[in-house]
This record gives C-alpha cells, sequence and structure tokens, in this order.
C-alpha cells in the first residue's frame, strides 16, 4: 500500500534533501483554470534549480480529439519533456505550484502513469516553501539534459487507473464516482468552461479544495477518507473533475490515505461533448463515511 511520505514532500524534508546535495529535480508546474500559462509568475521566483513545466502543452496533448479539453500526453513526446527537465533515472522529483495543488497533481498523476517510481507533490506548494524560509531563483533554469526512459506508450494503459466514459455507469451503481469540481458547477448552477452545465449520473460531489486545509495543505488521511463514500464492492474509487487537472489533487489524496483510486481522464469536457450521454443537475447523495 502507498504510504503518505510516498506521495508528498514537505518543504522541510525538501529542504533537507537539497541541503545534502541529493539529486532532486524540481519541477514547477504553475497553472490555474483563469490563467493557465505560470511561465511569468515561475521568472519572478521559483525553488532554486526549478525547471518550469507547461501543463498545457507538456501535460497534455491537444491533438488528441474525442479526449477532453486535456487529453494524456503520449510516452514518447513525455519522454523528451523529462529528458529537457533534466529527469534522470534513479533520481528523486519532487513537482509543487501555487494554486490549490492542481499542477503538481497532474505532473503527479502523470509521471506516475508514465512509470516514474519517486515522484511527490511538495505539501503546501510554494507558499510552504516561503513559509519555512526557504529563497527563490528568478528568471529561467538551464538544466543539463536527463536520461529517463519512459516505456509506457500510451498512459490512459499506463501505471496508474484509468476508466473510459463506457465503464461509468457500473462504477456509478456501485456509489464509486465522485466529481471533484467546485459544488455550484456540480450542480449545474455555474459552468464557466463547457456548454452544459450538470454532472455525470450518479456521482457524488467531492471537491477537490476541501481536501486542503487553509494553509494548502492535504488533510489528514483518516479525515480524507471520511469526505468519499462509501463504495460497494473492491473496486478503486474513480474521480473525475472538469478536464482531468484537479481530479487528479483527489486522486493523490486518496493515495496517500491508502485507499485505491483511477481518474477518468476526460472529464466533464468528454462527457458532456457528447450529447448521448445523460446529465444530472442538483445536489447528489451526501457522500457517507467511508468504514475505518
Amino acid at each position: 500500500m502507498t504510504t503518505r511520505a510516498e506521495v508528498f514532500t514537505t518543504a522541510g524534508d525538501l529542504a533537507q534533501a537539497i541541503a545534502a546535495g541529493e539529486p532532486v529535480t524540481l519541477l514547477d508546474v504553475r497553472w490555474r483554470l483563469d490563467r493557465p500559462d505560470g511561465r511569468a509568475d515561475y521568472r519572478a521566483g521559483h525553488l532554486p534549480g526549478a525547471v518550469y513545466v507547461d501543463l498545457e502543452t507538456e501535460l497534455s496533448d491537444h491533438s488528441v480529439p474525442g479526449r477532453g479539453r486535456h487529453p494524456l500526453p503520449g510516452g514518447a513526446a513525455l519522454q523528451r519533456n523529462l529528458r529537457a527537465w533534466g529527469v534522470r533515472a534513479g533520481a528523486p522529483v519532487v513537482v509543487y505550484d501555487d494554486w490549490n495543488r492542481a499542477g503538481s497533481a497532474r505532473a503527479w498523476w502523470v509521471l506516475t502513469a508514465a512509470g516514474l517510481p519517486d515522484v511527490r507533490i511538495l505539501d503546501g506548494g510554494l507558499a510552504a516553501w516561503r513559509e519555512s524560509g526557504g529563497r527563490l531563483d528568478t528568471g529561467d533554469t538551464e538544466v543539463a539534459p536527463g536520461d529517463v526512459t519512459v516505456t509506457v506508450d500510451d498512459l490512459y494503459a499506463g501505471a496508474r487507473g484509468v476508466v473510459t466514459a463506457a465503464e461509468l455507469g457500473a462504477v456509478a451503481a456501485r456509489g464509486a464516482l465522485v466529481d471533484a469540481r467546485a459544488p455550484e458547477r456540480f450542480r449545474g448552477e455555474n459552468e464557466p468552461v463547457d456548454p452544459v452545465a450538470g454532472h455525470i449520473p450518479g456521482a457524488a460531489n467531492v471537491p477537490a479544495t476541501s481536501l486542503l486545509d487553509e494553509s494548502g495543505r492535504f488533510r489528514p488521511d483518516d479525515e480524507v477518507r471520511t469526505r468519499f463514500p462509501a463504495a460497494t464492492g473492491a473496486e478503486p474509487m474513480v474521480v473525475y473533475c472538469g478536464s482531468g487537472v484537479t481530479a487528479a489533487v483527489a486522486v493523490a489524496a486518496l493515495t496517500a490515505a491508502g485507499r485505491e483510486a483511477s481518474l477518468f481522464p476526460g472529464s466533464w469536457s468528454q462527457w458532456s461533448a457528447d450529447p448521448a450521454n445523460p446529465v444530472e443537475v442538483g445536489e447528489s447523495a451526501a457522500p457517507s463515511a467511508t468504514p475505518e
């Protein structure tokens, strides 16, 4: 079972690793829904040695049709990017962001789906690093090319669980489908991005932001577990969001808490694009606590 320490790292532990000269690769994944290009923020101040990662172009492949707004990248393209970021075989990777852990969780999901064994999210993100007294560098970082190899050609069949649209009905029937968007989007009261408002029938709403505390750190594992439905059967919980980005926050939280979770990568942007798919609006049944 995956432990919390295998998914997250603290600012203090990261600072110690850097001070000890450990070969940690730092990836800055600034991204937010209303400002997807975070390069200017990165250049204004980033962790020492961190390389900027563009979620829109490097952690997504927009040439793939029919799979939502942020289709997963292919293995060959991801390998090229990883090497450009300086990622080396056997060296740990720490990813971070400055908004709701969305960018870093997406990077964590993509890299671990590609088979990288040691990828962790900086808990609390850039704010936690600043609070710990960590210094920041400005401008761009030049790194030596990495040598990591990605053996997974198709991340949809990679090392992390992926669920297709055709499987969601069965997932919802066993009470294991979770929508990680904001409540007003889930209820269909507001849809700022996609043309159809509402949610996938049978889904429960567990906003990704509810899994973080006021400081932007992930809540304790027992709190995370109680926020999700008590699904029947032993199959994984399945999470979606608008386009497969913030759902990765929930997958990371569940994984750290010892609960298996899969992703519907196309999420609402894929589901709502097909007029044949049913849509629900309003509240769902409140999730019941998962038995410990």
